[in-house]
């Protein structure tokens, strides 16, 4: 009994020196001790919860995901692009009408195309909220409209910034911030039906010259990445809940192969209490601005004193000493 106690005590030890060296910080840039109010474990698995890209398989395919505080992204092909809370690109279907609003993609459609459901709808900064609504979907559920238009996600999109389902079946368009088709500055929306185009040729995470502030982290879309001074990476813990989330989104999971030139030192997930899946560079939670409306803006640089952008080696950038 004695040396199944040892054994077991030993495991136990070796299993939090493990998570200790894998997010262990610089003791001046957070507290430690026992785990508060917001703490969770990193998920075993970065990217889980998020599809697996096969039509209708995986979590990303079927369920309603939820809109949040909408993004918009400018594109190299596509013009500027309707996002979720997520980062995840919006279609519209041509099979559906805006006037009167209606859904027609059901059943194995919808696998393909997830329903975004209105829940927590803002509009992005400089969108006018008379463009959003919803529609109620023969199954008595409720879908987000922009401009008319019900508004999908696609399954084959596994990551932000993916504009996979772009012209599917000459049919399924991104949606532009007034849920018209998205389109390049002078150009006429459409794409072409392979729906092979993606809006962004970034990693995941990658790396910004920025001419103010040095090199910083910026997600697939372009967008700065930003970490807040009140979060603490051991414990792992977010103190950015509810209303907060709305004018910082988190930054979803990230593979570790789709990444360029940022420390792989804590590159974790992070499980948050609320149910949301957050990617951590060297332990700490991530976030976007929604305050950002193009990629290189740095709108949230400083904010109240907590928020700043994120270095290559996951420290802040710019903060006081």
């Amino acid at each position: 009994m004695k040396t199944w106690r040892k054994i077991s005590l030993a495991a136990t030890a070796a299993a939090v020196l493990t998570l200790t060296t894998a997010c262990g910080q610089d003791k001046g840039e957070q507290g430690l001790g026992g785990a508060p109010a917001g703490a969770a474990n990193p998920a075993a698995a970065p990217g889980e919860g998020y599809g697996s890209g096969e039509y209708g398989s995986g979590s990303t395919g079927g369920a309603a995901k939820p809109a949040g505080q909408l993004a918009v992204w400018d594109g190299k092909k596509l013009g500027k692009v309707l996002t979720d809370a997520e980062g995840f690109t919006l279609y519209r279907f041509d099979k559906d009408s805006a006037s009167p609003p209606t859904a027609t993609c059901e059943g194995e459609c919808a696998k393909a195309w997830p329903v975004v459901s209105p829940t927590g709808a803002k509009p992005p900064a400089g969108i006018d909220a008379s463009l959003l609504g919803e529609v109620t979907r023969t199954d008595g559920s409720k879908q987000l409209t922009v401009g008319g238009w019900p508004m999908y996600r696609f399954a084959k999109d596994t990551k932000p910034g993916d504009a996979n389902g772009q012209g599917v079946g000459g049919t399924w368009f991104a949606a532009a911030p007034d849920g018209k088709k998205a389109a390049p500055a002078g150009g006429e929306g459409g794409g072409n039906d392979s729906g092979q185009e993606s809006g962004t040729d970034l990693a995941g995470l990658s790396v910004r010259k920025d001419p103010k502030l040095g090199e910083i982290v910026v997600d697939s879309r372009g967008m700065t990445v930003y970490r807040f001074k009140k979060d603490s990476a051991w414990p792992m813990k977010t103190a950015c809940t509810g209303a907060c989330l709305e004018k910082w989104p988190v930054v979803a999971p990230v593979e570790k192969n789709d990444t360029k030139g940022i420390t792989k030192k804590g590159f974790v997930t992070f499980a948050r209490p609320d149910g949301i899946k957050q990617q951590t560079i060297d332990c700490w939670p991530i976030y976007t601005f929604a305050g950002d409306e193009a990629p290189g803006d740095t709108n949230g640089q400083g904010v109240g004193g907590t928020w700043y952008a994120v270095s290559p080696q996951g420290k802040l950038v710019g903060a006081p000493k």
